[in-house]
């Protein structure tokens, strides 16, 4: 009876994810000579993502090619909850994308190049327009230009010399509370006290005949 194995098996860090292979030819001397070349994405659902191109003779060795690469350019994605956090725009040569937060339930309204990049970056509710070249690696380079420019309030508040948000939160809690212990503080005033009439002066009594 053969022995069950107990190890567990460790579970792949990032997925992988095929945009598309592409082949070309050669022709020489000797014959056709073809070669395959393929982008490949890889991602881990919760916010890094990758981009790859690989090129080889044979399929197999494209796509472990490309795959290596994308491993090696991983970057960070600003999200949101399930969505991204603003509204943000992406351009690579002829290819143009936009990208639009959504609420929770709405779904990825995606299509081309654009649904295997955010699959793999975490993003489930996001519409996405894409404008200008069909090309599939000039759109998903233009996804990639677009997530790069997602940025936190934060650091759009810095930017624009405001103060943090949390900052501006403590300050107001803290004028709060300020208020509240001077009004308790403060002596009551007493009430004021209207003064009584002045009694009416008795009319003269009427002279005698």
């Amino acid at each position: 009876m053969a022995r069950e194995d107990t190890r567990k098996r460790e579970e792949p860090e990032f997925d992988e994810d095929i945009v598309f292979i592409n082949r070309s030819s050669k022709t020489t001397k000797g014959g056709r000579r073809n070669c395959f070349s393929a982008v490949v994405v890889v991602g881990d659902h919760k916010g890094r993502v990758g981009l790859g191109y690989g090129k080889a003779n044979e399929v197999s060795d494209a796509i472990r090619k490309g795959g290596e690469a994308a491993r090696r350019h991983l970057v960070r994605v600003v999200m949101k909850g399930t969505t991204i956090p603003h509204a943000v725009s992406g351009q690579c040569d002829g290819g143009r994308v936009l990208l639009m937060p959504a609420s929770d339930g709405t779904g990825m309204i995606v299509g081309g190049g654009m649904r295997p990049v955010l699959d793999m970056a975490g993003v489930r509710n996001v519409i996405g327009k894409s404008q200008g070249s069909k090309n599939r690696l000039n759109v998903v380079k233009a996804t990639f230009d677009a997530l790069s420019q997602l940025r936190t309030a934060e650091a759009i508040r810095a930017d624009r010399g405001l103060p943090p948000l949390k900052a501006k939160a403590a300050e107001a809690a803290a004028s709060e509370v300020a208020a509240e212990a001077a009004a308790v503080e403060a002596p009551a005033e007493p009430a004021s006290v209207e003064p009584a009439p002045a009694p009416a002066e008795a009319a003269p009594a009427p002279a005698e005949a």
